[in-house]
């Protein structure tokens, strides 16, 4: 991963922080990391613990930022959840899973949308 990709990952992530809190999110946790993976932003929407993915693009080329989350991350970021759910003895709360995607990061007014629900916890894991 070059240089110039990390840094727009991480203005991304700063990007929707700020968009997150602005919708009422409360930020729990960013760039939480287990072995099984890592969830970029964990946070608390009314009562509800939302796992969220963020995805930043700088130009539309290669296709849209939520064509990036194959089922191979989803399972990567399910399992992470399952792993701070059970750290933090959470079993009885509501959960989900929301992406965060940012476009034209460099630019100098990124568009920001959030995917509530996203995707479900794989079968597997339930």
């Amino acid at each position: 991963m070059t240089l110039a990709r990390i840094e727009s990952g991480k203005i991304g992530e700063k990007l929707a922080v700020s968009y997150l809190q602005g919708e009422g999110y409360k930020i729990i946790e960013r760039n939480y990391r287990t072995k099984l993976g890592e969830i970029d932003i964990i946070a608390d929407c009314k009562g509800c613990i939302c796992f969220v993915e963020v995805r930043a693009k700088n130009s539309p080329a290669f296709g849209s930022p939520e064509g990036t989350i194959l089922k191979k991350k989803q399972l990567q970021i399910s399992k992470a959840a399952l792993a701070y759910i059970k750290r933090f003895k959470l079993e009885g709360k509501s959960c989900r899973f929301d992406v965060v995607l940012v476009e034209g990061v460099d630019m100098p007014r990124p568009e920001v949308r959030l995917i509530e629900n996203a995707f479900e916890l794989d079968d597997r894991w339930r």
